[in-house]
């Protein structure tokens, strides 16, 4: 698997805010509006920016020689695991920026300028969601070859046979 492009994110990112943005707009012209962000969603994704972090670290600390019994399997699966927050990340970021960007015309209410920082908020957290995974998809990353074990793999089957 490829790293997660950064350019890949921030379409997401954009995408997710526009796709927001209108319907947000619709459903307020219907008289309907979101609730606010609530407090704990930023906990729950810093905690997740946290796990994500710390099994990338032991990925980390295998690569580097410090800890020589991790399961390949669970290396395996916390590259996915970065990946798929880094995504998520994004995804949410898109979310919150169009919460934010819906009420901002409004920030002389208070209710309004509440919304605006809790989704303010919010959007900060998704985006250290989004650099975590990005940092930790990059601790798993196997390092490059050594040039006697490539030249060895790419002698063929011709090479091996005689």
């Amino acid at each position: 698997m490829r790293r997660t492009s950064i350019r890949v994110l921030l379409l997401t990112v954009a995408g997710v805010t526009v796709l927001g943005l209108l319907v947000m707009r619709v459903l307020d012209a219907q008289g309907y509006r979101l609730p606010p962000v609530p407090w704990i969603e930023d906990v729950a994704i810093l905690l997740l920016a946290g796990l994500i972090f710390w099994l990338g670290w032991a990925v980390r600390a295998y690569q580097k020689g410090r800890k020589p019994n991790l399961d390949p399997l669970r290396a395996a699966r916390t590259f996915v695991l970065a990946k798929a927050g880094s995504l998520t990340g994004a995804i949410l970021t898109g979310r919150y920026l169009a919460t934010l960007l819906v009420v901002v015309g409004d920030l002389g209410i208070a209710a309004q300028r509440e919304r605006a920082v809790a989704a303010g908020v919010a959007a900060l957290c998704s985006v250290a969601l989004t650099v975590v995974g990005l940092v930790a998809e990059k601790f798993c990353e196997l390092p490059p070859p050594d040039d006697d074990a490539e030249r060895e793999d790419n002698r063929g089957p011709e090479a091996l046979a005689g």
